[in-house]
């Protein structure tokens, strides 16, 4: 049977963008359609206009510390207009790159709600288009509980678009999303409070960084309130939201921001016309090679549920992409070492195994742990201190994990993922010289194990 597309692709997104673009350049007949903005949650609400934030947040402590190295500042004022207009115009920007890229390649882009028909076939804007292959890369969207009053709360989404800075800003949950927008409002000016449910947030991550990185934002004075879960939110008359929760005691915020997680994005998708089965979860079932319960259609990205990381589903896209059209290219993408990165204020960095980890897989451990205050504040009166964190298995000298909490964490330990990805001993850090003076150098000159 002869198709209209070898490949049809339904959301542009990260994965999505680079499945269809490398399928293409196989020789591979490819559309993709996309009903909102190009380049999915990454490029429009998610990590690019994220980061934008997270550097304006950062200069308010940059001006506060200028005076310890001999500048006179006027008092610094911040229009947050200005911040949302210009990161909407690089957005707008990266929208069009997006559609370049498909474009110069020779992917067909339609625009639109795709809605799978059949195994083989889609419909988008009143046209029903064949397809030898369909790859679901919808991914995720936010989700708020449904408790009374949610209506008057909002998600990263609507964050991105808020027409001016909250005074007050109450931020639910424990995830990176929710650590890294505390330190946006924070940063910025608003009074921020951070409420989770559960003991500590960042759960997952090792137990020193996630106790590092809360004694730091108490420094920074923002409010960490764990063990505490939202009753209701009720409006009142002056526009603020009053905050009930489930102990009873009441909080008064002029805004609230949920991020307690992300659903995987397939309404209206169409897929009780196939063999497609879903998780307890709801993400979509995929084997080793993203294929689908149906033969003819794969997912990746946020909709499997597997690690909801950019990179992670340009990975997952190239690999659909050579497993289609260049088997003999094809090469599995490798979960066990995944570097992430949280760009709280301060940043956290991190690849490998926790310490926490690393004994329950059985390893015997030494951990190497270094805690300083940066040279360069120590011509200021900040306080804050960077944690720098090896976990080695002591029998083999290989070095499983590595973690930071300080400034440019991810910068730092994107390097270091090279090394762990390597196989790297601690043998070999120790024999690596170091740069001078750096923080990044620290890795390099622990010597003496802390705990085995």
């Amino acid at each position: 049977m002869a198709y209209d597309f070898d490949l049809y692709v339904i959301g542009a997104g990260s994965g999505g963008v680079r499945a269809a673009r490398f399928a293409a350049g196989f020789g591979a007949k490819v559309a993709v359609a996309e009903s909102r903005y190009l380049g999915g949650t990454c490029v429009n609400v998610g990590c690019v206009p994220k980061k934008l934030l997270v550097y304006g947040a950062h200069f308010a402590e940059d001006f506060e510390q200028a005076s310890g190295f001999g500048w006179s500042l006027d008092e610094a004022q911040f229009d947050w207009a200005t911040l949302i207009a210009n990161k909407d115009r690089e957005i707008n920007r990266l929208n069009g790159i997006y559609r370049n890229l498909l474009v110069n390649s020779g992917v067909t882009l339609h625009e639109g709600h795709a809605k799978i028909v059949d195994p083989h076939q889609v419909e988008i804007n009143g046209e029903r288009f064949t397809a030898r292959n369909i790859l679901i890369a919808t991914g995720g969207w936010p989700q708020i509980p449904e408790i009374p009053g949610h209506e008057h709360a909002i998600s990263s989404n609507q964050a991105f678009f808020l027409e001016e800075l909250p005074k007050r800003v109450l931020v639910v949950g424990g995830g990176y999303i929710a650590v890294e927008f505390a330190g946006i409002f924070h940063g910025l000016g608003a009074e921020t409070t951070l409420l989770y449910r559960g003991e500590l947030f960042l759960r997952g991550f090792d137990v020193s960084v996630r106790k590092h990185l809360q004694e730091e934002l108490t420094k920074r004075g923002m409010d960490l309130q764990f063990n505490a879960d939202i009753e209701r939110i009720d409006k009142q008359a002056d526009g603020s939201l009053k905050i009930t929760l489930k102990d009873g005691r009441q909080l008064e915020a002029d805004c609230v921001f949920y991020a307690t997680g992300r659903r995987p994005m397939l309404d209206n998708l169409g897929l009780e016309n196939t063999g497609v089965k879903l998780d307890k979860k709801g993400f979509v079932e995929v084997d080793e090679l993203y294929q689908t319960a149906e033969p003819s259609i794969l997912a990746l990205g946020d909709v499997i549920g597997r690690v909801q990381l950019t990179p992670v589903a340009l990975a997952e896209g190239m690999a659909v992409a050579r497993r289609l059209f260049k088997p003999e290219q094809y090469r599995a993408v490798d979960y066990k070492m995944i570097p992430t990165a949280v760009f709280s204020l301060p940043n956290i960095g991190t690849v490998g195994l926790t310490e926490e980890e690393a004994r329950e897989a059985g390893h015997e451990v030494q951990i190497f742990e270094s805690r300083f205050r940066p040279m360069k504040l120590t011509l200021t009166e900040c306080q804050e201190r960077t944690l720098m964190k090896l976990v080695v298995d002591a029998k083999t000298d290989k070095v499983l994990g590595c973690h930071m909490v300080g400034p440019e964490a991810g910068e730092i330990v994107q390097g270091l993922a090279i090394a762990l990805k390597a196989g790297a001993t601690k043998r070999d850090f120790d024999e690596t010289i170091g740069v001078h003076p750096t923080a990044a150098e620290e890795f390099v000159t622990m010597r003496t194990p802390v705990a085995g």
